[in-house]
C-alpha cells in the first residue's frame, strides 16, 4: 500500500494529532463509491468555510461482520484500502471506531456528546439521507438537529445519489464486482475498483480473507506501485485469493481494475 501519513488514521475519539476542530461524516464508507464522494465533497466545502480540518468516522470490523450478518458478504475496501481512497479524496483525517458491542448499544446523543463534540472538537456534520446512529438506530438527521443545537455544530443532510437513474451503494456495487463486471464498477465507484497488497515477482497474495475479489479471470490493470511514480498496464490473472500480474513487479501496490 502506497504511504498513508502517520497522523492520518486515528484509532478512537481521542484528538491529540488533530490541532484544529472538525467536520465530519460517519459511515462504513465501504468502497468510497461515487455516492460516497459527494458527501465527502460536502465535508471539505463546509470544513473549509469553518475553519476546520475533515474526517471521516468510520467501522473496524464493518458493523454487519461484527453483528454476524456478514456471511458470504466481501468488502470493497479493507481498512487500509479504505484510508488510501480517503486520503486521495483531501480528507485530513480518518478517525477508526472499534464496531464491539459497547460501541453499538450507545445512545446517539451520548456518542455525539462524548466522543464527537467533547473528544474530537467537532464543529460540523455531513449526513446522507438514509444515515441512522446509536443504539437502535435512532440517530438521525431529524433526531440530531436539537443535538447540533445543543452543542452548538453545523449539520447538513445529503440527499441520495443516483447515476442513471439507477441507485448507488455498496450493495449495488458489490453485486457488479461479484458479475465480473468492472466497467460498471468503475462507473458506480466514479474510478477503477481497487486491490491493494504487496507482490513478489508479479504474484500479489490478498491478506484479508473479506476482501472482494472479482470472479477468477484475466482482467486489464494499472499497477500503482510505491517504487513507481507512473502506473503500469498490465494483465492479472484471479485465481483461488491470487492474483498473478503480467509484470513481475515486487513491493506494495494498488491494482487499479479496468476491465
Amino acid at each position: 500500500m502506497p504511504h498513508v501519513d502517520n497522523d492520518f488514521i486515528i484509532y478512537g475519539f481521542e484528538r491529540s494529532s488533530i490541532n484544529r476542530p472538525v467536520v465530519v461524516t460517519i459511515g462504513s464508507f465501504d468502497g468510497v463509491h461515487s455516492g460516497h464522494r459527494l458527501l465527502l465533497k460536502q465535508v471539505k466545502t463546509m470544513a473549509e468555510a469553518l475553519g476546520a480540518a475533515s474526517a471521516v468516522v468510520t467501522f473496524d470490523p464493518h458493523p454487519r461482520i461484527a453483528m454476524g450478518r456478514g456471511e458470504g458478504m466481501g468488502l470493497i475496501t479493507t481498512l487500509e484500502e479504505r484510508a488510501y481512497l480517503l486520503r486521495r479524496e483531501g480528507i485530513d483525517h480518518m478517525v477508526v471506531a472499534t464496531f464491539d458491542e459497547a460501541f453499538r448499544q450507545q445512545h446517539y446523543a451520548d456518542f455525539v456528546r462524548r466522543s464527537l463534540v467533547s473528544g474530537l472538537g467537532m464543529r460540523g456534520m455531513i449526513v446522507g439521507y438514509n444515515h441512522r446512529l446509536g443504539r437502535g438506530s435512532e440517530g438521525s438527521y431529524e433526531t440530531l438537529k436539537p443535538l447540533s443545537e445543543q452543542y452548538g455544530f453545523a449539520l447538513e443532510c445529503v440527499s441520495q445519489h443516483t447515476l442513471e437513474g439507477a441507485k448507488v451503494s455498496s450493495t449495488v456495487v458489490r453485486g457488479a464486482i461479484y458479475e465480473g463486471d468492472m466497467v460498471r464498477v468503475g462507473e458506480l465507484l466514479g474510478r477503477p475498483y481497487i486491490v491493494a497488497g504487496r507482490a513478489v515477482e508479479g504474484v500479489v497474495n490478498i491478506e484479508s480473507n473479506d476482501k472482494l475479489l472479482p470472479p477468477d479471470g484475466l482482467y486489464d490493470v494499472v499497477v500503482e506501485a510505491a517504487s513507481s511514480s507512473e502506473g503500469v498496464a498490465a494483465t492479472a490473472n484471479v485465481s483461488s485469493r491470487s492474483i498473478t500480474l503480467s509484470t513481475p513487479i515486487s513491493g506494495a501496490v494498488v491494482l487499479h481494475f479496468i476491465r
